[in-house]
């Protein structure tokens, strides 16, 4: 897996940076993933993953498009390699530490909302 910065938007004040990471599915695929955000939970860091929508016109404003993201947690694990730090992002395996994480992600994503509501 790799990361890769791309900037996407029309014009300056609307250009948004994407944390883009290319990965291999469980069949081989390759899949591109965009880093939704980092969260830590009892002293470990983890992320969430969303699919990549690279030059894709996004609103807002559909909720349609919100249904059919498809998130994934990961752990990350920081290693050094030839002199340069790295993430390496791995499935949780234990199922109820990723239920876990997946309240810990709901709660989080709906304080957010609540906070752009007001």
């Amino acid at each position: 897996m790799y990361c890769d910065e791309q900037i996407l938007g029309g014009n300056a004040a609307e250009e948004e940076i994407q944390d883009l990471i290319e990965g291999v599915d469980e069949d081989g695929n390759t899949v591109m993933l965009e880093v939704v955000r980092y969260f830590f939970y009892n002293g470990e860091e983890y992320v969430v993953l969303g699919d990549a929508h690279v030059g894709e016109d996004e609103s807002e404003d559909s909720e349609e498009d919100e249904e059919d993201v498809n998130l994934y947690i990961m752990k990350v694990v920081e290693k050094e390699e030839d002199g340069e730090e790295l993430e390496e992002f791995l499935a949780v395996e234990d199922e109820d530490l990723l239920e876990k994480l997946i309240e810990v992600v709901q709660a989080d994503f709906e304080a957010d909302e609540a906070f752009d509501d007001e």
